[in-house]
């Protein structure tokens, strides 16, 4: 955050000062909505959501060392009260930008994001100071808190874009303009609230590359046949990247060796190895997606192999391995699901687990509108394919979910779970995480790899973090698939 006065950033979003006796009072440091978080010097929005209203907790944010409260009534302590917090941050964050200039990448895609940014910091970082989305902070809120961290001394200000609508990307290329925009993919995320199908999803995404200005650069999939359809909606320059021999940024000779990729990666300025530390094969296109952005940047293939190379996972809950001293290795994929991210991830802990025994703890997949059964259906029957020996099917107990919700989450459980017996495989279920945790720990073998993912709203997370933690005497005397069969319902 580039140092503001008070009575600067009223003039920016138009807000009111109240309870401020120093109006020259400057804001040093960045913005957050949680006011734990708010460091010595910055600034503390406030926000009323469903369960919790930010404004009760402005007097504890500035004694903690926050200089002032972006609001929208007065709380007692130095605030900038305005009509429409939202907004007012927005603005806040386009003002900042624009005085401080740094290459700005925008990403959007229906699964990958957080990987991809992830991956594109790491190799930026070695070329100039990087800011990039924490965690997945990519909406309407979270994008203008990331960009209130950079500062005159950034380079690279790497965006995650999120998109649950038509409109959503608009928005957000409004607040931060890129000059860089990159296209992972287009899949069934979020499809019931972009209007239903593909082509809604497609419509959606492509908002980045129409805001891309014409010498700019749009970085697009060769390999997914919606993403490549937007080289025709953009002005900017258009650079491919992929599998595909069309594509200038592409892998070659890919291999897997213990589910993790090694290939080499061909740029127009050359060609060099790499080898990932994440698992999974689905990672290649992630590594290219970011090599594109790196090559648009000006970077060689050497830089951006070694940076790849040396890039390790950063954001939890995305293919997060933990090996317990019990020989137990936790796959903890429980940030969020949809159908693709889904796929990917029972294929990469699968490969990971080799000769290994295999355990599945899957919740449900949100937002998939009327094909939801059947697509989670697809994913008990691909559980059953890949040979996974026990599959806990969790239903969607939790104080996250509305009664309407659990009744048709619970219908899909059932379809993955009939699926997945269908097919062969030993299913168990469970009414929500916990029971989860406390199902797979009675079930667990020394030496197992148990793979946990579900939507967010199914609180995964938890049983995740409980088996990663757990170090049961196991003594692989789980009950038997036929002694213990139940429906998912």
């Amino acid at each position: 955050m580039i140092p503001m006065t008070l009575r600067e950033i009223a003039e920016v979003v138009g807000a009111r000062l109240h309870d401020a006796d120093d109006p020259e009072a400057l804001v040093t440091a960045p913005a957050a909505v949680d006011s734990r978080e708010v460091p010595r010097g910055g600034l503390f929005v406030a926000t009323a959501g469903a369960n919790v209203d930010g404004h009760d907790f402005a007097a504890s944010a500035v004694a903690g060392g926050a200089a002032a409260v972006l609001a929208s009534r007065p709380v007692g302590v130095p605030a900038l009260v305005v009509d429409d917090v939202q907004h007012a941050i927005g603005l806040l964050a386009g003002h900042v930008l624009r005085r401080i200039g740094p290459a700005v990448i925008g990403m959007t895609g229906s699964v990958g994001k957080t990987t991809t940014k992830d991956l594109l910091a790491q190799v930026l970082e070695r070329q100039g100071t990087t800011v990039a989305t924490a965690k997945s902070f990519n909406n309407e809120l979270g994008l203008p808190l990331t960009v209130l961290h950079a500062d005159a001394g950034t380079r690279y200000l790497v965006l995650e874009m999120g998109a649950t609508r038509k409109g959503d990307l608009t928005y957000l290329t409004g607040i931060a303009p890129p000059r860089l925009g990159l296209v992972l993919n287009v899949g069934v995320a979020h499809v019931e609230r972009m209007g239903g199908g593909i082509a809604d999803v497609a419509e959606a995404k492509g908002e980045l590359v129409e805001a891309l200005p014409p010498d700019g650069h749009a970085l697009l999939n060769a390999d997914d046949p919606h993403v490549l359809a937007m080289s025709a909606r953009t002005k900017a320059h258009v650079l491919l990247y992929g599998r595909s021999p069309q594509a200038r940024v592409r892998a070659e000779n890919v291999r897997m060796e213990a589910a993790r990729a090694a290939f080499e990666l061909v740029t127009p300025s050359g060609r060099a190895p790499v080898r990932l530390s994440l698992i999974g094969a689905h990672q290649v296109s992630n590594a290219l997606a970011a090599a594109a952005v790196a090559t648009a940047l000006g970077l060689d293939v050497s830089q951006i192999a070694a940076g790849l190379t040396e890039a390790r996972r950063r954001s939890a809950g995305r293919l997060e391995i933990v090996e317990r001293p019990d020989g137990v290795t936790v796959v903890d994929d429980s940030y969020n699901a949809n159908p693709d991210s889904m796929r990917a991830g029972l294929r990469a802990a699968r490969a990971l687990a080799g000769a290994r025994r295999t355990v599945a703890v899957l919740g449900g997949m949100g937002q998939q509108a009327g094909a939801s059964r059947a697509r989670h259906a697809e994913i008990g029957a691909l559980v059953a394919e890949l040979g996974f020996d026990l599959l806990i099917a969790v239903g969607p107990g939790g104080a996250r979910v509305t009664e309407e919700v659990a009744r048709a989450a619970s219908g899909d459980v059932h379809a993955m779970a009939e699926a997945a017996r269908a097919g062969g495989a030993c299913v168990r279920t469970a009414a929500d995480p916990s029971a989860a945790a406390e199902l797979a720990r009675a079930l667990l073998h020394p030496g197992d790899v148990v793979f946990v993912k579900a939507s967010s709203e199914y609180g995964l997370g938890a049983c995740a973090r409980a088996l990663a933690t757990a170090s049961d005497n196991l003594e692989g005397n789980g009950a038997s698939c036929a002694s213990s069969a139940s429906s998912a319902g």
